[in-house]
């Protein structure tokens, strides 16, 4: 699978600028190419692998495929789906009617949503745990068919002792997936821990420009890659092949994006956590954090997600949002451009994510152009909340 020899030995950072490419011919382009073809010439039996029909394949999908692989250090090209739900929609089909999943309490709210939906409508038992709780989540795991693990959380930042979950997970004979849309694979890559499958929105950081909605399962497992695959034919969870080719285009500066926003993450998040207007900052980064330890020993930097949580509650949270000027109020995250929003004006957020929670997803512009906004915001939200409470 990788696209030169020795690429297996190559880091992450190299391996995303490197993969996928062409053979390297005498007249070839650098970059592969965009076949924008719904249909392809075919007359009598199909042959496996043969071009046929773009909801099954097109040539378009590979080089990310391999990409995304070889960044996770899988043995299996991945599987590129639509958008990130339709990934980790793919990875709930493996529980049966009437098994059990287990899901952090914290979580991308979508995900908890189609855990929802799974009981309702099949029967399943959906354990919410504290992923930062160790024994409790391996309480959990007895009797379950299904593992879907984030760490860090979305948005409250918890960490995972992802070693021993995963390694818990096995010995009960549990499938396990990890959502590593926060880490990327720079920051872990959970196969090598021990995960059956990784899931990424593309959306965020691999494409990292906001400008795709596309998802990934990775896995080493060959079965298991043959049924996700097969899960998105059959379900039509098919990308663009455009948008495909522009993931991978972004994937290329991955490393550099990454390295910039989360250096500027960690020195926000520890300005923030000495501002006056200030109740709380989550961040891994932050020795005071209470998933510090692991992510230290478990990751390779600590991403660039802040969660914040100004005095004064609601109000003032959603007074700090209006006030901003360069950061955008939006929505979604990974991208070069920094976005913050209150979590809970989403009525779907879980309802122990706290009312005035804001996650901030930093980009790449420069730090202190950055903190100017912040602080000027901070400086700007009123000294207390409407029902007169000190802000």
């Amino acid at each position: 699978m990788p696209t030169h020899p020795d690429e297996s030995s190559y880091t992450a950072a190299t391996v995303a600028v490197s993969g996928g490419r062409p053979p390297r011919e005498q007249g070839s382009p650098v970059n592969p190419p965009v076949v924008l073809s719904s249909t392809y010439v075919s007359h009598g039996v199909p042959q496996p692998g043969e071009p046929l029909y773009t909801r099954m394949d097109t040539e378009t999908w590979h080089p990310f495929e391999e990409t995304i692989a070889a960044l996770e250090r899988a043995s299996e090209p991945g599987v590129v789906f639509a958008s990130g739900m339709a990934a980790i929609a793919s990875v709930f089909s493996f529980v049966p009617v009437g098994g059990v999943v287990v899901v952090p309490r914290h979580a991308y709210q979508v995900t908890l949503g189609f855990a929802d939906d799974l009981a309702a409508r099949a029967d399943v038992t959906v354990r919410r745990v504290d992923v930062a709780d160790t024994d409790q989540v391996v309480a959990a795991l007895d009797g379950a068919d299904l593992a879907i693990l984030e760490s860090p959380t979305n948005p409250m930042l918890e960490v995972a002792d992802l070693p021993a979950l995963l390694d818990a997970a096995r010995q009960r004979g549990v499938l396990t997936a990890v959502d590593n849309t926060f880490a990327t694979p720079l920051g872990q890559q959970p196969l090598a821990l021990g995960a059956d499958l990784v899931v990424h929105s593309v959306t965020k950081y691999l494409a990292g420009h906001s400008d795709v909605v596309l998802g990934a399962v990775v896995t080493d497992n060959p079965e298991l890659a043959r049924r996700v695959r097969a899960y998105r034919t059959l379900h039509g969870a098919i990308p663009g092949p455009w948008e495909v080719w522009l993931a991978l285009r972004g994937v290329r500066t991955l490393a550099l994006r990454v390295e910039r926003s989360q250096t500027t993450a960690l020195e926000l998040a520890r300005r923030l956590e000495k501002h006056p207007a200030v109740l709380e900052v989550r961040h891994p980064g932050l020795e005071s954090d209470p998933g510090h330890a692991r992510a230290a020993r478990d990751m390779h930097g600590f991403g660039s997600i802040i969660g914040l949580r100004p005095r004064g509650g609601r109000e003032v949270a959603d007074a700090l949002v209006d006030a901003v000027r360069l950061w955008v109020p939006a929505t979604s995250l990974g991208g070069v451009e920094s976005c913050l929003e209150r979590r809970r004006r989403f009525p779907t957020e879980s309802t122990t994510v706290p009312d005035d929670l804001i996650r901030m997803s930093v980009g790449i512009e420069d730090v202190e152009d950055l903190w100017a906004d912040l602080r000027r915001a901070l400086d700007r939200v009123p000294l207390e909340s409407s029902d007169g409470a000190p802000a």
